[in-house]
């Protein structure tokens, strides 16, 4: 037994099991979204994204560890070869779920989960990885925040509710309703932004170190001091959505109690702005998105018990 909890540590620590927040909340707002729509889940479909999306967000962080220490001198939980193979074994096996996926679905899931394959690998990966360039706070927030969404309510909503692919003898057509699509933008800003705000704030506590490891993120070309206050506006923003998505229709009056957590993330924004340091103050957006997005699931939970 404790061989087995060892093993299951392992494998936690190198995928970085407690990071996975960012994308389980979004799954979680759009099965409540759906709920709300009154639409009715497919569950074969809905399990199978969830854990082909969960199995591949393990790989993408497992390659990022496995590519950081190497570079960086540190060590991984187990020798590099096996690293190496659990990273081949999970990919492998997301790639399988995948296909599964798209072979009950249809051609845009293959093209949306082809995007979001393409981007979590080179995340990290290739010879210009996005986690060392300016856009890496801006890609991950919108496949965690917007794409898991995209791909889980285009499985469960009617054909055409967002997307539509039509085939004619000579031409491939996407039509797009772009209302559902803007209003689905709206909705997802919250996970989107905040994502990018983990992103941020934890390139703005590695800034120097990133320098000197030649990682050319965001903070490098804004500076330290725009990066704490575009910090602080990603959860300005966040928070006016709210009230948005109340009067637009997409969330419930009651969801405006979430607006309650403005006073701890305004309590967490000004430690933040006090010092950047990666041990004491990065834990403040982890804390404040989930500040934000569990008050999002609560009470769009309570909105659908009413």
């Amino acid at each position: 037994m404790e061989k087995s909890n060892t093993t299951i540590s392992r494998y936690f620590q190198f995928t970085e099991i407690r990071t996975k927040i960012t994308s389980l909340f979004p799954f979680l707002i759009s099965i409540l979204y759906l709920m709300s729509k009154n639409q009715q889940v497919k569950i074969f479909e809905t399990i199978l994204f969830f854990s082909a999306m969960f199995l591949f967000d393990l790989e993408t962080t497992a390659i990022n560890n496995y590519i950081d220490t190497k570079t960086n001198g540190d060590s991984i939980p187990y020798s590099r070869k096996k690293g190496r193979i659990l990273i081949y074994i999970m990919l492998a096996i997301s790639i399988a779920l995948g296909l599964v996926l798209v072979y009950y679905t249809d051609w845009i899931v293959l093209i949306l989960g082809s995007l979001c394959f393409a981007f979590g690998i080179f995340y990290t990966f290739g010879p210009l990885p996005i986690s060392r360039t300016p856009f890496g706070e801006i890609i991950s927030g919108i496949f965690y925040g917007f794409f898991i969404p995209l791909i889980l309510l285009y499985i469960n909503f009617p054909e055409g509710y967002y997307l539509k692919v039509l085939f004619t003898d000579t031409h491939v057509l996407l039509e797009a309703n772009y209302i559902n699509l803007i209003h689905l933008v709206l909705l997802f800003a919250i996970p989107t932004l905040t994502t990018a705000g983990i992103m941020l704030a934890n390139n703005t506590c590695d800034l120097e170190k990133d320098i000197l490891q030649k990682r050319h993120t965001l903070p490098y070309y804004i500076g330290k001091k725009a990066s704490v206050s575009l910090f602080k506006w990603i959860y300005i923003t966040s928070y006016l959505m709210i009230p948005i998505l109340v009067f637009i229709g997409e969330l419930g009056l009651i969801s405006l109690v979430a607006l309650v957590g403005i006073i701890p993330v305004a309590k967490n924004l000004k430690e933040f702005e006090n010092q950047q340091v990666k041990s004491e103050t990065f834990i403040v957006s982890i804390k404040n998105y989930v500040i934000l997005n569990l008050g999002l699931v609560i009470t769009m939970m309570i909105d659908n018990l009413l």
